[in-house]
């Protein structure tokens, strides 16, 4: 499969060869989700945590005698039925890490890049350029290379200043070559992506 390169006016500078063994597989949709549902599964911190009547401060003495003080009965003041008590059935601290093997992971991957590129929803660009970060440029850029506004932007780990320049971009986001996963190739309407960064996850995805 062939693509185009563009330089920062959206101007074709020549066509390349899209690996076969990347862009140019059948995508397994269960297998997407699974990968896709683990990835945000694994974000979630799990650190909430409240404390039960064992793990309260004080309440070691009985409030009151059994009987004969027209109370209820009560053993400690700590009860989740007392101010200051324990808490019944509240949240406590979980560890929700899913873990994928990496084949399947790179393999979602693939399977994700494949259905972008025949849905010509991937545009490869061969240098941003920009020597310092600038949002209004990086901004103008996307437009003259005609992203849509929700759109993922993959650079090389060298591209700092790219990097910087799209982070405040509304709908933008912007990732580095070796962070890619399912969820961020998912979440927009099309890829923008360096020639270098390109090259760099087709090494490593044929592999």
């Amino acid at each position: 499969m062939k693509t185009k390169v563009v330089d920062v006016n959206g101007k074709k500078v020549k066509d390349i060869e899209l690996d076969p063994s990347v862009f140019e597989v059948k995508t397994n949709m269960a297998l997407v989700h699974q990968v896709v549902k683990s990835e945000l599964t694994n974000k979630r911190q799990g650190d909430a945590s409240t404390k039960t009547r064992g793990k309260v401060r004080g309440g070691g003495a009985k409030p009151h005698r059994q009987k004969g003080t027209g109370r209820a009965r009560a053993g400690t003041n700590r009860s989740p039925l007392w101010k200051g008590g324990g808490t019944i059935f509240g949240p406590q601290s979980k560890d929700y890490n899913h873990k994928i093997p990496r084949r399947m992971k790179r393999q979602a991957v693939r399977g994700i890049l494949s259905a972008k590129a025949t849905n010509s929803e991937i545009i490869v660009i061969d240098k941003f350029g920009l020597k310092e970060p600038k949002t209004k440029k990086a901004q103008a850029i996307l437009m003259k290379i005609k992203a849509p506004k929700s759109v993922t932007v993959i650079v090389g780990r060298e591209d700092e200043t790219m990097s910087r320049s799209i982070r405040n971009i509304d709908k933008a986001h912007v990732i580095f070559d070796n962070e890619i996963n399912a969820y961020q190739l998912l979440n927009n309407k099309a890829l923008v992506i360096t020639e270098t960064a390109l090259n760099s996850v087709t090494e490593v995805l044929k592999g």
